[in-house]
C-alpha cells in the first residue's frame, strides 16, 4: 500500500533563527580638532613667546615684531619639546608657527647628509617658499636651511647635503630618492614637520610620508599643520604623534569671511570674453583652470588680446615655474593663469582677485584657490564662471564649503562684471610669449624630466650610477 502524503506539516529540523539586534548607526569618529573647538588666541610679540634674542632681532630687522595667532598659539608648546598638531587657514602665518621652533632648537652644526631638522611639503613651491622665509632667519643663528625638490639638479642637492644642512625642506618623492641613494640620511632627525598634511594625503603621498617617517628617531619631536584631518592624516597623527597639543585656529570654511563670493552665470560663446576682460583689471589677479593645456591655452590667448599672463602647473621645467612667480611677483605679468599646484603654498602679495574659471568639485579646493586672496588679514574677492548645466553642482559644492556667493548673470560689456571685478576691455595689442628656456639633458637618478621626482614631488626610481651633470 503506498505511503499517503500527510497533511500535516512536516517539522522542521532547523531551529527558527534569531533576529538579530540592530545595530545603533555608528557615529563618525571625532577629530582632534573638532574635540578641542576653535583656540582663542591674540597676537603677541614674538618676544614674549621664548625664541632667542637672536632670532627675535632677526624678525625684527626684517619687520616682524608681533605673532599671528597661529603662531602665538603653537610656538611656546613646540619649544617645550611637545609634539604639536595645528590647524590654520591658508595665509595665517603656519610658516613661522613650526618654522622658528625648528631653528630656535638647534644644537650644533649638521653633519653632512644627516640633516637635524626636516620640513616635509606637497608642492616645490611650497619648499622655496618655506625655504625662502626661514633662511634669512636662520642665518642669524649660523644655521643653513636647504630644499630639495624634484626638477632640479640631483647633483647640486649631493653636494649641498654634503656640505651639511642644518634643516632640510623637502618634498617626499625627492627626498626618498636620495634616502634610496644613501644620499641623505634621516638618522640623526630630532624635529621633523608637515606641513599642508591634508594635500599630502589627497596626492597619494601618505605611503612615502610614512616610509619616510619609519626612518627618522621615533623618539623625535613631531609638528603637524593641517586644514583637516581626513582618515589618512587621522592614520599619520595616531602612529607618529604622542600626547600631541592641539590648537585649532579656525576651520577650513573660516576662511571665507573675509572675501566677497560671486557667482557669475556665463554662456559658453560668452567665457572667454568674460575671462579676457576681467584678466584685464588693473591688480594681480589669478585664474584656476583645470589642466595644464588649458592653462597653456588660457594664457597664450590672454597674451593675443595684449594682457600680461603666465601659466603655471606641474607640466612645466622648475626654473620655469620660478620664472612665471617671479614675473607675477614682479608685476611683469598681472595674470597668473594655474592648475591646482598653485592653490596651496604659493604667497603672493596683493592678490585682489580669484576666478575660477571652471567650478572646482572639491570644496577644499576651493577654499585653498580662494586662499591665494585676502591673505594674512586682508580682504579680496572671489569669482566663479558657472555655465547652466554647472549650477546645481555649484551650488552642492559652496555648501559644502560654507560659501554664500551672490548669484549675477553678466555679459562682457555689462556694468556689473565691471563693479565687481574692474574688468576692462583689453588693449588688443598682442604680447609675446615669455621666452622658454632651453630643454635641459635630463638627469639621471630622476628619470625623465620632469617625472622622477616629479613636479609635483611623486617618487621616481632612480638609474644606476647616480646623477650626472645636467646638459
Amino acid at each position: 500500500m503506498p505511503l499517503s502524503q500527510s497533511t500535516t506539516p512536516a517539522r522542521s529540523s532547523r531551529r527558527p533563527r534569531r533576529r538579530r539586534p540592530q545595530r545603533a548607526p555608528q557615529q563618525p569618529k571625532r577629530s582632534l580638532f573638532d574635540q578641542v573647538g576653535v583656540t582663542a588666541v591674540d597676537p603677541a610679540p614674538f618676544a614674549d613667546l621664548g625664541l632667542p634674542d637672536r632670532l627675535v632681532r632677526a624678525l625684527a630687522d626684517r619687520g616682524m615684531v608681533e605673532a599671528f595667532p597661529i603662531q602665538a598659539a603653537t610656538i611656546p608648546d613646540a619649544l617645550t619639546g611637545r609634539d604639536v598638531l595645528g590647524r590654520g587657514q591658508t595665509g595665517s602665518g603656519k610658516t613661522l608657527a613650526f618654522g622658528l621652533p625648528l631653528l630656535a632648537m638647534q644644537r650644533g652644526s649638521a653633519r653632512p647628509l644627516h640633516p637635524r631638522g626636516l620640513v616635509l611639503v606637497p608642492t616645490r613651491e611650497l619648499a622655496t617658499q618655506v625655504t625662502d622665509a626661514l633662511n634669512p632667519l636662520a642665518k642669524a643663528l649660523g644655521l643653513h636651511v636647504r630644499d630639495v625638490v624634484g626638477g632640479t639638479s640631483f647633483t647640486r642637492q649631493v653636494d649641498t647635503l654634503r656640505r651639511g644642512v642644518d634643516v632640510l625642506v623637502a618634498t617626499p618623492g625627492r627626498l626618498a630618492d636620495h634616502v634610496r641613494q644613501g644620499t641623505c640620511v634621516l638618522s640623526e632627525v630630532e624635529r621633523t614637520a608637515l606641513d599642508e598634511a591634508d594635500q599630502m594625503a589627497d596626492m597619494g603621498f601618505l605611503p612615502q610620508v610614512r616610509a619616510l617617517l619609519d626612518l627618522v628617531p621615533a623618539d623625535g619631536q613631531r609638528l603637524l599643520f593641517s586644514a583637516t584631518l581626513d582618515g589618512d592624516v587621522d592614520k599619520l597623527v595616531d602612529r607618529y604623534m604622542t600626547d600631541p597639543v592641539v590648537h585649532s585656529l579656525a576651520p577650513p570654511a573660516a576662511s571665507v569671511d573675509s572675501m566677497e563670493h560671486h557667482q557669475f552665470l556665463v554662456t559658453a560663446a560668452d567665457k572667454q570674453a568674460v575671462l579676457t576682460r576681467i584678466a584685464a583689471r588693473e591688480g594681480r589677479t589669478i585664474l584656476f583652470v583645470r589642466t595644464k593645456h588649458h592653462a597653456d591655452r588660457t594664457a597664450k590667448k590672454l597674451r593675443a588680446a595684449g594682457v600680461p599672463a603666465g601659466a603655471l602647473h606641474g607640466g612645466k621645467a622648475q626654473n620655469a615655474r620660478t620664472r612665471v612667480l617671479e614675473e607675477f611677483r614682479s608685476g611683469a605679468t598681472t595674470t597668473l593663469v594655474a592648475t591646482n599646484v598653485a592653490a596651496r603654498g604659493i604667497h603672493v602679495d596683493d592678490v585682489s582677485l580669484v576666478v575660477h574659471a571652471e567650478p572646482p568639485a572639491d570644496p577644499k579646493d576651493y577654499l585653498h584657490r580662494a586662499g591665494r586672496t585676502a591673505r594674512a588679514g586682508a580682504t579680496g574677492t572671489v569669482v566663479t564662471l558657472v555655465t547652466e548645466d554647472q549650477r546645481e553642482a555649484f551650488r552642492t559644492m559652496a555648501a559644502q564649503a560654507g560659501v554664500k556667493a551672490r548669484t549675477t548673470s553678466v555679459r562682457p560689456g555689462d556694468a556689473a562684471l565691471a563693479r565687481v571685478t574692474g574688468a576692462r576691455e583689453p588693449s588688443g595689442v598682442p604680447l609675446t610669449a615669455p621666452a622658454q628656456p632651453r630643454p635641459r639633458t635630463p638627469e639621471r637618478g630622476t628619470g625623465r624630466q620632469g617625472q622622477g621626482s616629479r613636479a609635483d614631488g611623486r617618487r621616481g626610481r632612480p638609474r644606476r650610477g647616480g646623477a650626472r651633470r645636467a646638459g
